[in-house]
């Protein structure tokens, strides 16, 4: 087997970005759809305009490398966007889901600025500077986009969340007044 280059290695992985972009471009609509929150409805909506840029920065990638824009199957995203339809299935519409499917997201974006700072730091080494600010404005973009998602769970989800686990709180505590309350007319 012949040793690859590190330019092939960056070939590869853009390839990956690229199918994983596209890959995103069709989940985000379904899990804009899913969120209870609007402020989460909104944020994916709006990443999804975003990916959609990405898409074509990455075809930018392929032309400063001077290479064919050419997709190499994702399996890593493609098993990340499973797990998010999974979450959308199996939980009804909630904070709890919306919390859900923010952990799925970040996971999706955590996977991305990994991609992303790796394509960026072998365009660096290769003098590619062009695919390498290309590059880097995505990595950006994604790290923002991570932050977004958890300033819209600390506002937004965990405020519903906290509601719903008082709700169950104060519910449990009444349940325990009671039973506390029929012992001591028991023993007394």
């Amino acid at each position: 087997m012949k040793e690859k280059t590190l330019e092939e290695v960056l070939y590869e992985l853009v390839q990956d970005l690229y199918d994983a972009e596209k890959q995103i471009v069709r989940a985000l609509p379904k899990m804009a759809k899913a969120a209870a929150s609007e402020q989460l409805r909104e944020a994916f909506q709006e990443h999804l305009e975003e990916t959609k840029e990405q898409v074509n920065r990455i075809e930018q990638v392929f032309e400063a490398l001077g290479q064919k824009a050419k997709s190499k199957k994702c399996e890593g995203m493609r098993g990340l966007l499973e797990e998010g339809q999974e979450v959308m299935s199996s939980f009804p519409e909630s904070a709890a889901r919306d919390a859900a499917l923010i952990a799925a997201a970040q996971k999706v974006e955590h996977y991305e600025m990994a991609g992303y700072g790796s394509a960026r730091t072998f365009a660096k080494l290769l003098d590619r500077n062009e695919a390498a600010d290309l590059l880097e404005e995505t990595l950006n973009e994604e790290k923002a986009a991570d932050e977004k998602l958890t300033g819209v769970a600390e506002s937004t989800v965990n405020e519903h969340g906290g509601e719903e686990e008082a709700e169950e709180g104060d519910e449990e505590q009444s349940s325990s007044r009671s039973r506390t309350g029929a012992r001591r007319r028991a023993a007394g």
